[in-house]
């Protein structure tokens, strides 16, 4: 049975399990350290949350929730949602999605956002039959590298 969990503090076992699943999200991110990790989990402006096959089980999926607040109130952002392909199609997507759903709620938020890309349809599908709906808006990215 598939359960969710915050994770306060890095370890091995993360950093093995996110570069394990990291590639099924992005095959251009580098590899985070533990450090990395830990400045992720230690931060008061975000929330990591691991899904595990079971009860102490392998991480098989992670989400970050970023929570901060800005003059017209708090925001929450919900990125890098990654479900292993071996368990997906099995609630999983939907409880990380839902625990920061909880945590932004509990934090305050006004809203939370998201992007997905078209390709991953399934993952388009679950965010819009939790609610999540489409803004109509531009998104803009600068790259600073």
């Amino acid at each position: 049975m598939l359960c969710v969990s915050k994770v306060t503090e890095a370890d091995d076992e993360l950093v093995s399990a996110v570069v394990r699943l990291l590639p099924q999200l992005s095959t251009s991110a580098p590899a985070p350290s533990v450090a990395d990790l830990q400045e992720i989990v230690g931060s008061p402006a975000t929330v990591f949350f691991v899904l595990r096959d079971g009860e102490g089980g392998p991480i098989v999926g992670t989400l970050t929730l970023a929570i901060f607040r800005i003059p017209t109130g708090v925001r929450a952002w919900i990125e890098d949602v990654i479900v292993d392909e071996a368990v997906r199609g099995q609630g999983g997507g939907e409880m990380l999605t839902r625990a920061a759903l909880d945590a932004a709620k509990q934090a305050g938020a006004r809203t939370v956002e998201l992007t997905s890309r078209p390709s991953r349809q399934a993952a388009n599908r679950l965010y819009q039959r939790l609610g999540f709906v489409t803004r109509q808006t531009n998104l803009y990215r600068y790259d600073l590298i």
